[in-house]
């Protein structure tokens, strides 16, 4: 299988002709040797009418009709490398977009991804790559189908008559000229196209993905006829995007041809006055028709050039090299000490978590609640390096903002409020593609019972394709692939909202069991086990934070005191 090497300065559109040097190579030399040796075509067909025409004996016939054979062998062979060449120069190109744009969108920070949408990105992903390598193809096509081709028969057309080829390709740069006029509008054209068709993709996205939320809500029809107008709205734009390129085709080949005229006048008078036979003007008359299709298919090509710059500029903010760094790092998994000191955060420029300070080290359990909206995810947010913050924090001594993606991938495991289950097995879903024995993880979120009710075990199918399963089994599920490897800091928000209270209090003996040499972080609104937790942190909606013990909290504030009463007395909702 061809590996796909990393590339300079991809965001310059001549190094991909660069990286491509041997099919580059391939497709010189294929494309001269096609287009140079397409002239000899008409010419020995003219003299093979010639031959026929003259009377000449059979062998003569055969000898030129075998050569007029043979150059057609030999072109239609230069053909076929030829448009090998340029496939294959088209799809190493689709790959490496694509690939660079993945790579991109995969490792932007998370205020990045936050200001993009779905639909916009699969649509640049796949449409506009699709489209900028189409140009690209054809533009490296066309020079040497056009620009050699044409340059080969207009030499040989004024070999065989000055005169009559000057007056037949007047019309031929007419053609040009006029497409070259319409390029402004087909880029003006193409480029609403482009941007409404990412605006629908992501209607489309929306509309698939919240797709019960509005059934049950009765709103169907009015998104219906929301998704109608857009779609009408794509199909306007799509019409004048594609209409001047499409529809001009025919007339470019109607004005190029325009000169067939002057061929048939004129070349009809050099025959009868002696200056060719019928031989050779057969020959110059399939040249010119040749040449003047090719015109306007250069015609076209500048029209197809401006669509391809529309997706270039589209595309060409996410064509960058991704490198990764310091992925062999050896990660200590023992001695974990988190310090956060004068901890703020915020998504914009309001904070929502003010001065917050705490010690953790590997062993402990610290517990994170309060009221609703008080920023206890946020907080857990912060703790994951993805976002700026205000402050400090330390992991062994280390700024976390100071490691890379992959280190703190390696150091904090974390599992938000949505379970994200892939459409794929149990296994997989856990392991994420590693190879690991996933018995033991499977025991500490109480999932074995579960399974056995399973004829595939974990190789059973979830998700879209496979086994619906209920909210408190996709919470094990995800809260196992949390825990597989085991990390350093294990942050778990709200990990219990779906599963009964009995399986929490199982699940959390197992953690403190089994977990000695990880610090793991618990957010959540119920308390009933905070009990057994070492540290809590109570957040409040005004920002202040309280500290201590559930002994200590229990004594000293009266919201956590009221909550808790409030819960064990019956009522596990927040309050």
């Amino acid at each position: 299988m061809e590996t796909i090497n990393p590339m300079k300065q991809p965001d310059q559109i001549i190094n991909y002709w660069k990286r491509e040097k041997f099919v580059v190579s391939c497709i010189i030399i294929f494309g001269l040797s096609f287009n140079i040796i397409t002239i000899f075509g008409p010419i020995y067909q003219g003299k093979l009418i010639d031959t026929i025409v003259g009377g000449n004996d059979l062998n003569t016939v055969i000898k030129v009709a075998v050569r007029f054979i043979l150059i057609i062998f030999t072109i239609q062979f230069l053909r076929y490398f030829k448009r090998f060449y340029i496939r294959r120069f088209a799809n190493n190109l689709v790959a490496v977009m694509r690939l660079m744009i993945y790579n991109n969108i995969l490792h932007k920070n998370i205020s990045e991804l936050d200001n993009e949408n779905t639909g916009n990105l699969m649509t640049r992903a796949i449409s506009d790559v699709d489209h900028c390598v189409e140009g690209m193809r054809k533009f490296t096509t066309e020079i040497f189908d056009t620009g050699v081709l044409m340059t080969a028969y207009l030499i040989s057309m004024l070999i065989y008559n000055v005169k009559v080829t000057l007056i037949a390709i007047i019309f031929v740069p007419i053609a040009m000229f006029l497409a070259e006029k319409l390029k402004n509008y087909i880029y003006k054209y193409t480029q609403a196209f482009r941007n409404k068709s990412s605006e629908v993709a992501d209607i489309t996205y929306d509309l698939i993905d919240n797709a019960l939320l509005y059934r049950v809500n009765g709103i169907d029809d009015q998104n219906k006829m929301y998704y109608l107008t857009h779609l009408v709205d794509l199909q306007n734009k799509a019409i004048k995007a594609h209409i001047l390129e499409n529809s001009m085709q025919p007339i470019y080949n109607v004005i190029a041809m325009f000169g067939i005229i002057m061929v048939i006048y004129y070349g009809g008078l050099t025959v009868i006055n002696g200056g060719w036979s019928i031989g050779d003007f057969s020959a110059y008359v399939t040249m010119f028709i040749a040449m003047a299709v090719k015109a306007s298919k250069a015609a076209k090509l500048f029209n197809s050039v401006q669509k391809s710059r529309v997706s270039w500029k589209r595309i060409k903010p996410y064509l960058n090299e991704y490198q990764s760094k310091d992925k062999a790092v050896h990660i200590h998994n023992n001695n974990t000490h988190l310090k956060v000191q004068s901890l703020n955060f915020g998504y914009g420029k309001e904070l929502i978590i003010e001065n917050i300070s705490f010690t953790g080290i590997h062993g402990e359990m610290i517990g994170v609640t309060g009221s609703i909206a008080c920023g206890k995810s946020t907080l857990g947010l912060s703790l994951l390096g993805m976002y700026p913050y205000l402050g400090s924090i330390q992991i062994d001594q280390k700024e976390l903002s100071d490691y890379t993606e992959f280190e703190r991938s390696q150091i904090i495991s974390y599992l938000g409020h949505n379970p994200n289950l892939l459409s794929d097995t149990i296994y997989n879903n856990i392991t994420l593609g590693m190879d690991k024995d996933i018995t033991s993880v499977l025991k500490d979120v109480c999932l074995e019972p579960d399974l056995l009710s399973m004829p595939e075990g974990i190789n059973t199918l979830v998700g879209n394709n496979g086994v619906r399963l209920s909210g408190g089994q996709q919470a094990r599920i995800a809260l196992a692939r949390t825990l597989l490897n085991k990390n350093k800091i294990i942050i778990l928000d709200d990990p219990f909202s779906a599963v009964d209270m009995k399986t929490e209090e199982k699940i959390i003996e197992n953690l403190k069991n089994h977990y000695r040499e990880s610090l793991i972080i618990l957010i959540s609104h119920r308390l009933s086990i905070f009990k057994e937790i070492d540290k809590i942190i109570l957040l409040h909606k005004d920002k202040s934070v309280e500290y201590g013990t559930h002994n200590e909290l229990m004594s000293k504030s009266n919201l956590y005191a009221k909550i808790y009463n409030l819960q064990i007395g019956g009522d596990t909702s927040e309050k």
